[in-house]
């Protein structure tokens, strides 16, 4: 049964209050934090042809402009300069894992209130922004646009996507298939949905698993970044304590004993292959960004930027 009217209206009507208030910090952080140089933190979509100057010594060889020289008699150069216009893509994987939370906050909801406010530093930055939503049950793909109002809207949108369900969950006998989570997630058309050079930050839950085909083409074509959300469980149970909490991607309740040596030997297990699949994935410690559910996500954004404004000035 479709939802009422007045209350899709009331839904994005939130929405846009919370990416206003969302906007509103990032803004106050952009003017006082980050002190402008947020373009910094990117390469930006590549170099673009300026003029042509005399070469001097020092000067890379390659840029020499060989017709110039060969009319003018002596040796000139290409001037290139950064495109300043920055081009964010985000990809959302929503999966059922992402509505686990054993606090206030599933970690779905921490992701998407990040994902806001990166969609936030984007529109505040004159940057166009877009995404693609991915989950079971198909995918929302919104390209990169530009402007306040089109990047709200954007965002409430991905906001406003459907919580992927988790009833009637079946699950084959035996390790799930690696390559299975990956499936719904469209990396053809992901491939295609921006301009080559555009910074694709992928928001996700990143368990264990296979590296997605195609994703070494994709790293080249796009500058890449991973953002995931931890639950505090994720890295470590709850000591000595036992505990019954629903597993959505199982969808059944489960025992969790952190007083059961064996538990706790085989959760840090699973911690260390998840860590694993994450680095692998994104093997520039400046390019993978992990948040917790109790932290303050725009602190740790900004924390984020500035690690890589740092590494962009040592170099």
């Amino acid at each position: 049964m479709p939802a009422p009217a007045n209350s899709t209206a009331s839904l994005v009507t939130s929405q846009l209050a919370l990416l206003r208030q969302l906007e509103w910090r990032v803004r106050h952080a952009v003017e006082n934090v980050l002190s402008g140089e947020y373009r910094s933190a990117f390469r930006g979509r590549g170099m673009e042809f300026d003029q042509v100057v005399k070469y001097t010594f020092g000067d890379d060889i390659r840029d020499i402009d060989w017709n110039v020289t060969a009319r003018l008699g002596e040796p000139y150069r290409k001037k290139f300069i950064e495109e300043r216009e920055v081009s964010l893509l985000l990809l959302f994987e929503d999966s059922v894992s992402l509505q686990f939370g054993s606090g206030a906050q599933s970690k779905r909801e921490a992701l998407l209130e990040l994902a806001g406010l990166v969609m936030m530093l984007g529109a505040v930055n004159r940057d166009r922004v877009g995404f693609l939503h991915a989950s079971e049950a198909g995918y929302t793909l919104k390209e990169p646009v530009r402007g306040r109002g089109q990047i709200l809207h954007a965002a409430a949108q991905l906001l406003g996507q459907p919580v992927p369900s988790i009833e009637n969950r079946v699950q084959p006998e035996g390790p799930l298939p690696s390559k299975i989570e990956n499936s719904f997630i469209p990396w053809r058309l992901l491939a295609k949905a921006a301009p080559r050079h555009s910074i694709l930050i992928w928001l996700g839950d990143f368990p264990p698993r296979l590296e997605p085909e195609g994703w070494s083409v994709l790293s080249r074509r796009y500058q890449t970044m991973g953002f995931r959300v931890e639950d505090p469980w994720d890295r470590a149970l709850p000591f000595e304590r036992v505990l019954t909490t629903y597993d959505p991607v199982a969808g059944r309740l489960v025992n969790l004993n952190g007083a059961s040596a064996a538990q706790r030997a085989a959760h840090a297990e699973w911690v260390q292959s998840r860590d694993a699949a994450f680095h692998s994935l994104f093997p520039n410690i400046l390019s993978r960004l992990t948040v917790r559910t109790d932290e303050e996500r725009l602190e740790a954004l900004v924390r984020f930027f500035h690690r890589r404004m740092a590494a962009g000035r040592r170099r």
